[in-house]
């Protein structure tokens, strides 16, 4: 059964309701963006409504929301009957990443020390909420209220970043989510952090979910374990010349001695040294902070371990009510002799003719992953990384 979609005005105002699409899909990103992609045939009721900034709110999710960025439509030899548009656009927060972080006049970065949640607010308030210049204000978002969840964060710094980007980078480091939700009451768009549920077999708070081929639970399942990007020591340099330039040594896991030490180096030149009124701070802060992008820049550089499986739509566990987007789950096949608790990072919901579809990736390919990640900011905002 096809999920009516429901398409919004900027304003949130609902322009119609459609149901009879061709196909759809769309991907759900815990530390990311995520994306959809719709086809419909152009005489369908409503389809004159899938206009670029139009919203698509999938069922009634708040939560699932994209905004319309690509259309395009091909007419061949069987006329009407294959006349579609193919509709492509980004999830809702995506505008996160239409922002960059720019220092306050009288300091060279925009600092802040805290909670995980407390810093990616922060970011969002200063770019995109209340902005000293207000033609970076986006009217329709607000933030919801800081419950300060997360690692502490001591001292983050950012200059000419990415706001996305930097939502992903605390994301990841924190085990924390982030998101962009619909507030339909009040015509608003909401920045939130999102927390995942422990489900793992190990625990007795909730009931654990288990996904395995031999539990009826997984049709399709893939395992990747590598080290072809791995590094274990970090060697990060701050601000400075020569031999005046500060520079400290970062273990990561693993035993960094011999053939097993596998070394990177960090440029950390954009952490400040100076506190907003351009006063020197203390060594050990600037240590701590220099330990801190050692420590979240070999997370990036981790063993990659993960999973990729089709879920079963008759599993025993119900999407969105036993296991959803940032559940950290126990994935398992005995045969392969594995077993691994692992975060649910992306999920796909595919809609078509056929029948209704779940994909999901359990853990944290890191290096794909930040890949990735770059790749889709640099397509939204327009940049050039590498």
């Amino acid at each position: 059964m096809k999920k009516p979609i429901r398409i919004l005005s900027l304003g949130m105002d609902i322009l119609g309701e459609i149901d009879n699409y061709e196909s759809m899909f769309f991907n759900r990103s815990f530390h990311g963006i995520g994306g959809i992609e719709l086809r419909i045939n152009r005489y369908k009721k409503y389809a004159d409504t899938l206009l670029k900034g139009n919203l698509i709110l999938v069922g009634t999710d708040l939560n699932k929301v994209f905004i319309i960025k690509h259309r395009e439509i091909d007419l061949d030899e069987n006329g009407k009957i294959t006349e579609n548009w193919l509709i492509k656009g980004y999830a809702l927060k995506s505008i996160i990443a239409q922002r960059i972080t720019m220092p306050p006049e009288h300091t060279a970065y925009d600092n802040r020390s805290g909670s995980s949640e407390t810093v990616m607010k922060h970011y969002i308030n200063n770019h995109l909420v209340n902005p000293v210049d207000k033609r970076r204000k986006i009217p329709q978002l607000v933030i919801a209220t800081d419950k300060r969840r997360g690692i502490h964060i001591d001292h983050y710094s950012s200059r000419f970043k990415n706001v996305a980007e930097e939502m992903s980078t605390i994301s990841l480091a924190s085990g924390l989510g982030w998101d962009v939700i619909l507030d339909i009451r009040n015509k608003k768009w909401v920045f939130d952090i999102v927390e995942g549920r422990n489900l793992v077999a190990g625990q007795s708070i909730n009931p654990p979910v288990i996904f395995s081929p031999q539990f009826e639970s997984l049709k399709s399942l893939q395992y990747v374990q590598s080290e072809l990007n791995y590094k274990n020591v970090a060697i990060v340099a701050g601000q400075g010349e020569g031999v005046e330039r500060t520079v400290i040594e970062v273990a990561g896991i693993g035993i960094g001695t011999g053939i097993n030490r596998h070394e990177e180096f960090i440029d950390a030149r954009d952490i400040s040294e100076t506190d907003d009124d351009d006063n020197p701070l203390p060594e050990q802060q600037v240590i701590k902070a220099l330990t801190d992008r050692g420590q979240q820049k070999l997370g990036e550089l981790m063993q990659e371990e993960y999973f990729e499986g089709q879920i079963l739509t008759n599993s025993p566990f119900k999407y969105q009510k036993d296991y959803d987007l940032g559940d950290v789950t126990t994935i398992q096949n005995i045969s392969w002799g594995i077993t691994m608790d692992a975060r649910i990072t992306d999920i796909k919901e595919i809609y078509e003719t056929g029948g209704f579809s779940i994909e999901a990736t359990f853990g944290n390919n890191r290096p794909t992953l930040i890949q990735k990640i770059k790749q889709e900011l640099s397509q939204i905002s327009g940049e050039v990384r590498r």
